[in-house]
Order: C-alpha cells, then structure tokens, then sequence
C-alpha cells in the first residue's frame, strides 16, 4: 500500500466529501451542531474505502503500487 498516495487522496476525498454532505445539510435545514458532527463522522468513513480504491487505482497506474523503496 502506497501510504504516501492514500493520505493525498484521502485528504482531497475527505475535504470534498464532508463538504457535500455539509451543504446538503445545511440546504435542507439540518443546521444543528449534533447533525453536523454525524454528518463529519459519516465524511470520515464513507472516504476510507473511497480513498483506499483510488490509492489503489493510481498506484495501478503509475506502477508504484508499495509505496517509496529505498535504492541502495
């Protein structure tokens, strides 16, 4: 796993994610502090597997699927 790559994809996903989700709440009036919090925690596991497949995917692609390795 590509643990450079996954934290990259993972903060975009996460900020795009949770911002959807935040304006989706808020446009239909669910502008509480409890429904946002629920609507951060459910950005934060929706994105894990959203940014373990595009990690993934990206690594595929560019042929560096584990990650940095060291040349000696």
């Amino acid at each position: 796993m590509n643990w450079p790559l996954f934290s990259v994809v993972f903060t975009i996903a996460l900020t795009v994610v949770i911002g959807v989700l935040m304006i989706t709440a808020l446009v239909t009036g669910f502008n509480q502090i409890l429904h946002i919090q629920i609507v951060i925690a459910f950005g934060f596991i929706i994105c894990i597997p959203i940014s373990l497949y595009f990690a993934k995917r990206l690594g595929n692609i560019t042929g560096n699927e584990e990650g940095y390795k060291e040349i000696h």
